[in-house]
């Protein structure tokens, strides 16, 4: 992949990532502690009703799931994880990549794109991770705030 392409790519995700209506959602923008924005860059627009699960990994290596969502005609998904569930560990964030390009007549390279990131080694944090879709790649980037301003 070309290196203006690459730049593009992740401009358009922080772009995406900073762009969050927060009027729509009012007060839940500050009390939610992981939400999720997808950007289809084929289209360039917002991915809706892509399908996601968030699991957290056990002292054993193993993933158990703690959350599920599917993004919103914003391409965005709030309350995923409430305060008290959202510990601090190793988190993984699974796109169902695959279905949403088949549901839009497309054959994708991948079948999931997946996040997998630690919550909360600094202290309490709030997490935006935003994801740029094609079919044949992506792009991930995260914001990450003081929970409490």
């Amino acid at each position: 992949m070309s290196r203006s392409l690459l730049c593009l790519l992740l401009a358009s995700a922080v772009l995406l990532c900073n762009a969050a209506p927060v009027e729509k959602h009012g007060e839940s923008d500050v009390k939610c502690p992981l939400m999720v924005k997808i950007l289809d860059a084929v289209k360039g627009s917002p991915a809706a009703s892509v399908v996601l699960k968030v699991s957290r990994q056990g002292t054993n290596g193993e993933w158990t799931q703690v959350a599920n969502g599917v993004t919103d005609v914003t391409g965005e998904v709030h309350n995923l994880i409430s305060e008290q569930d959202f510990t601090a560990g190793v988190y993984r964030v699974e796109f169902d990549t695959k279905a949403y390009w088949k549901a839009g007549g497309s054959t994708p390279f991948h079948e999931t794109a997946d996040v997998v990131f630690e919550a909360h080694a600094e202290g309490h944090r709030h997490y935006t991770l935003a994801l740029l879709l094609s079919p044949y790649s992506y792009t991930t980037t995260a914001v990450v705030t003081n929970a409490h301003p």
